[in-house]
C-alpha cells in the first residue's frame, strides 16, 4: 500500500448497532477513490488519543479507518477504571458493535467491501478475533497482546488470516498459548503468524507508557502489521 499524499481527514460518525445509534472515529486518506478499510478496536483504556493516532497512521497508508468506541464515550482515568470499564462491556453488545462497524464500512462508496480488516490491542485484540470468528467476510485480523480463543469450533470458523504481536514477558499469555492457537488455526486450514518479543511486557508498543515502551519491538510489530495489511487488503 502506497503512502497517501496530503493530510488525513478525521471526523466522528454515527451508525446503527441493533436498536442503538453508536459513534466512531473515522480517519480518511487524502486521496479519493475506493479503498480497503480497517476496523480499529481500542484496548482497556478506551478510545484514547493514542488509539486515534493509530487510526490516523493507517489512513495515511491509504486505508479508510473506523475506530470503534465500545465504551460509549468513556475513557479510563487509570488502570482500576480501565478494569471496571472493560468488565462492564457485554460481549454480545461488543460483537454487535463490531458487526455494525463492518456493515457501515462495507456500505460506504469509498470502501472496497471485500477488503475490510481489523486490528485491536489487548481487550480489542480479543474482540477483533471474535469478529473474525463471526464475520466470514473479514479479510484480515491483527491482534496485539490479546487473549486467544481456545475453543476448536470457534477457531475453525476463522477465515481471515491472522497476525499477532505479543509481549514475551506477559505471563497471562504464555508461549504455549500462542503455539496452540497457531496450530489450531493451521489445522483448520487457516493462516496465523504470532510473534512474541523477548523482554517486552504488555503495552510495549505504546510510547505513552514510559516504563514498558520498547521502541525496537514496537517498530517491528508495526512494520509486520503494515506488511500484512498491504498483502491481505491490496487489490
Amino acid at each position: 500500500m502506497l503512502l497517501a499524499h496530503g493530510p488525513v481527514r478525521t471526523q466522528i460518525v454515527s451508525y446503527t448497532s441493533g436498536q442503538e445509534t453508536v459513534r466512531g472515529y473515522l480517519a480518511l486518506p487524502p486521496d479519493s477513490g475506493r479503498r480497503p478499510a480497517i476496523i480499529v478496536v481500542h484496548g482497556d483504556q478506551g478510545l484514547t488519543d493514542w488509539t486515534k493516532e493509530q487510526a490516523q497512521k493507517l489512513a495515511a497508508r491509504g486505508y479508510v479507518v473506523l475506530a470503534v468506541d465500545l465504551y460509549r464515550g468513556e475513557v479510563a482515568r487509570d488502570a482500576e477504571d480501565a478494569h471496571e470499564l472493560s468488565r462492564g462491556v457485554p460481549d454480545d453488545r461488543a460483537l454487535r458493535d463490531l458487526e455494525a462497524a463492518f456493515a457501515y464500512l462495507a456500505a460506504r462508496p469509498d470502501v472496497r467491501g471485500t477488503k475490510i480488516g481489523a486490528i485491536g490491542w489487548n481487550m480489542g485484540g480479543w474482540y477483533a478475533l471474535q469478529l473474525a470468528i463471526h464475520q466470514p467476510h473479514l479479510a484480515a485480523c491483527v491482534v496485539n497482546d490479546s487473549a486467544l480463543p481456545t475453543d476448536a469450533a470457534d477457531i475453525a470458523r476463522i477465515r481471515a488470516p491472522v497476525v499477532g504481536n505479543f509481549a514475551a514477558d506477559d505471563r497471562g499469555i504464555p508461549a504455549a498459548a500462542l503455539h496452540a492457537f497457531e496450530s489450531a488455526v493451521r489445522a483448520a486450514g487457516g493462516s496465523a503468524d504470532l510473534k512474541a518479543y523477548p523482554g517486552a511486557a504488555s503495552g510495549f508498543d505504546d510510547p505513552t507508557d514510559r516504563d514498558r515502551f520498547r521502541p525496537d519491538a514496537a517498530a517491528d510489530a508495526w512494520n509486520r502489521t503494515l506488511a500484512f495489511f498491504a498483502e491481505t487488503l491490496a487489490p
